[in-house]
């Protein structure tokens, strides 16, 4: 079939919405342009076959409807969600749409509370270049102050670009290639939005990058009404449906003009008829208690923007770390961590496998390298992490054998730069591992820690025999070839350009294994783009140096400790050279 001419749809109800979806379904088939094949898609869990073959009989010549079960993706999506009770399952459901159907590239989704009053086809037609989708302004937001306050109070999005979920064009090939779906797990993972639940993470993370359309692709039934005519799709949204009301509903008579067109028209009738006062009220209270959750989250100190961004512009939580630094300068204790993390587990021998021999490791690792690689592209698509300059990366080119490599260490990613630089390097068929803290393996919560546990990580352990493990490893990667990133500085303090005291234990590990060390440092400047954090992103350098090679005439000790010094007296070069400062400490001059 030409794909040019196979419109995909996807809808989402259960066995009691299907007579709306219905109505929803039969408008849209009959005013479709039959010039083109549609395929609908109705993704459920549980719903009966009888029910299933009641919706067949609406196909037509140009229309077929499928029905794809997705317990399975909804089981496996369980294992990575913290339990969220209120969440009903549906809201999960057109995340999957992209990844469960890798042969398309674009599709549409509909809300089963609709009619299409328009020709489906012209929607489909719009490009979308770039976006991940094209929707509709959302007049809930447009119209009440309330739910105005939220998004711009709670989502830190401005009123005018926040789009109703209950149609969407969307760009699949998009969505697969920069992992929307890990995208909404990560978020959702960080933080619990309530009031509008997946439409509000949906927003947050196509920010910037909707096709607006029409309003009367999506003319919802709220307030002012804001399309007067040429209804191409109407959106029957919140509590109250035309189906339960026959009182001045507005546009009521297009779900009966299409309502009476399907088997189930003398069904909805009756449920209008039934429909008592106390319905009505509990409809009331469903509004009113929405209302009152959007309130409560603008009220909430601890809410998504205030998280992101504390009302003096500049995250709390980064001032107390710089403080923390500063303190522990003049102390001269270099070696000591400044961000709080979680507390840490021990990690057991059983608990590793270093060099990745099971199967299941191998796919965990590459799999966690395709969602890093998406990670690390959208930081530098976003300029979240902006790589400036790679300087000397023909002594990185260069390198016939394994190497230890080293890297002053300010912030956590300092280690996607690296990633960057090793990608210039073109050593492809030999690997970059990474060591880590013991604590960043063994607790590190959400995505960050699936990176930390499988992207060809070392972590270090507090048990012995465990560190036999890791010393072994270690050296089978060096002579096979492999590089390995190690923090000689053994601390991470944030943003701090200078060098610190180098430990021995990189060094050590280059001297045994007879493998040179390649000392890397990373300067920073201001760019003129302003974080999440309130701080100026900075912009990276990277300085690659000439390979540090052991000699051969030396003892192991000896080649560790002339290694260490010379990686110090590079990196102190690079500071000076690039600031134009001498290096200077606040507890006075160290030993070096």
């Amino acid at each position: 079939m030409d794909q040019r001419k196979n419109i995909p749809i996807f809808y989402a109800f259960d066995s009691n919405y299907a007579k709306y979806a219905m109505v929803s379904m039969k408008s849209l088939i009959v005013n479709a342009n039959k010039d083109f094949q549609y395929q609908i898609y109705v993704l459920h869990t549980k719903i009966e076959k009888d029910v299933q073959e009641k919706v067949k009989r609406l196909e037509e010549a140009h229309v077929s409807i499928s029905f794809v079960d997705v317990s399975e993706p909804l089981a496996e999506m369980e294992k990575k969600l913290p339990l969220r009770d209120y969440y009903s399952l549906t809201t999960y459901y057109r995340l999957f749409i992209a990844d469960m159907f890798p042969q398309i590239d674009k599709a549409i989704y509909i809300d089963s509370d609709t009619v299409v009053p328009g020709d489906i086809s012209e929607l489909y037609q719009y490009e979308l270049g770039n976006n991940y989708v094209a929707g509709v302004r959302d007049q809930v937001v447009i119209q009440n102050e309330i739910f105005t306050d939220y998004v711009e109070k709670v989502l830190g999005l401005n009123r005018d670009c926040y789009f109703n979920a209950g149609m969407l064009l969307m760009n699949c090939k998009i969505f697969r290639e920069e992992c929307m779906l890990d995208q909404f797990v990560n978020l959702l993972n960080a933080y619990t939005f309530v009031v509008a639940q997946d439409q509000d993470y949906l927003n947050i993370i196509c920010q910037d990058r909707v096709l607006w359309l029409d309003a009367k692709w999506n003319c919802e039934i709220f307030g002012e009404i804001p399309c007067k005519e040429d209804f191409k799709i109407i959106h029957y949204n919140l509590a109250s449906k035309p189906w339960h009301y026959k009182e001045d509903f507005p546009l009521a008579e297009y779900f009966w003009k299409y309502a009476a067109m399907t088997e189930e028209y003398e069904t909805i009738l009756k449920e209008r008829e039934e429909y008592s006062e106390a319905d009505k009220e509990a409809d009331d209270h469903s509004g009113d208690s929405l209302v009152q959750l959007a309130i409560s989250e603008i009220n909430n100190e601890n809410n998504y923007l205030n998280i992101m961004k504390n009302n003096s512009g500049k995250a709390k939580d980064r001032l107390e770390v710089l403080d923390r630094i500063a303190k522990l300068e003049q102390e001269g204790k270099f070696d000591v961590d400044v961000e709080i993390d979680p507390p840490s587990e021990t990690l057991m021998p059983d608990d590793i496998d270093y060099l990745n021999k099971t199967l299941g490791g191998k796919l965990r690792t590459k799999y966690a390298y395709k969602i890093g690689r998406w990670f690390l592209n959208m930081l530098l698509r976003k300029k979240k992490l902006i790589i400036k300059e790679v300087k000397g990366i023909e002594h990185f080119r260069n390198l016939h054998s394994g190497a230890v490599i080293t890297c002053n260490h300010f912030n956590a990613f300092d280690s996607f730069a690296m990633q960057v630089a090793y990608d210039k390097s073109w050593h492809h068929r030999r690997k970059m591992y990474r060591i880590i803290k013991e604590g960043n393996y063994t607790s590190f919560p959400g995505f960050y820690g699936f990176l930390m546990r499988n992207c060809n990580t070392l972590p270090l352990s507090s048990n012995y025999e465990t560190m036999k493990k890791f010393v072994a490893a270690v050296d089978r990667l060096l002579t096979k070839g492999h590089f390995v990133l190690i923090y000689p500085e053994q601390s991470m303090w944030w943003n701090y350009k200078k060098p610190k005291p180098l430990k021995k234990g990189a060094f050590t590990f280059a001297a045994r294994n007879n493998v040179p060390v390649l000392p890397c440092f990373i300067t920073m400047e201001d760019s003129d783009i302003k974080g999440d954090d309130g701080f100026f992103i900075q912009e990276y350098t990277i300085h690659i140096a000439e390979p540090i090679y052991p000699d051969p005439e030396k003892s192991r000790p000896e080649n560790a400790e002339i290694m260490r010094k010379k990686n110090y007296e590079i990196w102190k070069q690079i500071y000076e050279e690039t600031y134009q400062m001498p290096l200077e400490y606040t507890c006075g001059q160290i030993a070096e």
